[in-house]
């Protein structure tokens, strides 16, 4: 894992509504709602997050001119991340 790597890496770590949004999203493309369910996290909180992690390349919202039904994906960096995550 290069500096890079291992800073992002501790980002994300740190925060377990981060670890716990790329942990969902490992999986495949969701929705803040499905997000949210899947996690338990409240919606308001997986908004944020997704910010966070869009802002540090993680995650891409594919559909981002649209208001409702985004969708988000990991980035293959995103993906990187979240083999190192250890399962919740």
């Amino acid at each position: 894992m290069d500096d890079e790597m291992l800073k992002i890496y501790a980002y994300v770590s740190i925060s377990s509504y981060r670890r716990k949004t790329v942990k969902v999203l490992e999986y495949g493309d969701k929705t803040p709602t499905e997000i949210a369910k899947d996690s338990n996290i409240r919606i308001n909180h997986i908004s944020k997050v997704l910010k966070e992690l869009k802002d540090t390349n993680i995650v891409v919202c594919i559909n981002e001119q649209d208001r409702k039904g985004r969708i988000y994906l990991l980035t293959d960096f995103g993906q990187d991340i979240a083999g190192y995550l250890e399962d919740l």
